[in-house]
């Protein structure tokens, strides 16, 4: 039986958190957050596969763009010297691109957390995606501290060991791509009585 404000969310660890040793690290503080692990396996997949992951319309694209443009435009920086163009859809174009290099290069760790108010607490628990702006205490502002601008020299981007859902709606999406139904579990934590 699922608690009226239980969520489920989807997280994947990224290859180079896997690669560092992170993966217990980050599953024990999901779980010490009272949230579970209802779903979870270790994958090596291809481009076609992430590309699935990531929205493919011009919305998306402009969007990234756009927070992109201003991360450069915050630290003075031209987004035109990096990215040949300050065009936002043509930006979130190849930072796609360069995501799904990323993802496919090593194995990642596909999850689905489970809990109150599960998207929330994740996104809280992960940090800002930009590692550099992530607070201490959260994954992101524990084990990196890589910036767009140090990525986008490299044509690549920015390594921030994890991924969680932006909110219910992508959670929802990210999951049925990642997991079959019967690969998902349910279960009750032992202090759940006392948590609800």
């Amino acid at each position: 039986m699922t608690h009226p404000k239980e969520e489920k969310t989807f997280v994947l660890i990224k290859p180079d958190g896997v690669a560092r040793g992170l993966m217990g690290e980050i599953i024990s503080r999901f779980e010490r957050r009272g949230l579970k692990v209802v779903a979870m396996k270790m994958v090596w997949v291809d481009r076609k596969h992430v590309s699935g992951h990531y929205p493919s319309h011009h919305e998306w694209f402009h969007s990234i763009g756009i927070r992109t443009a201003a991360f450069f435009t915050e630290k003075q920086l031209r987004v035109e010297d990096h990215f040949g163009t300050n065009d936002p859809v043509a930006i979130g174009r190849q930072i796609k691109s360069w995501l799904e290099d990323y993802i496919a290069h090593g194995p990642v760790v596909a999850m689905v957390i489970s809990g109150m108010h599960a998207v929330t607490a994740v996104r809280k628990l992960v940090g800002h995606t930009y590692p550099v702006e992530a607070l201490p205490g959260t994954i992101r502002g524990d084990f990196s501290v890589d910036t767009p601008a140090a990525a986008n020299t490299e044509n690549r981007v920015v390594k921030n060991i994890i991924h969680a859902s932006g909110n219910a709606e992508e959670a929802a999406h990210e999951i049925i791509h990642w997991f079959a139904p019967e690969e998902m579990h349910s279960y009750k934590r032992s202090d759940e009585d006392i948590m609800f």
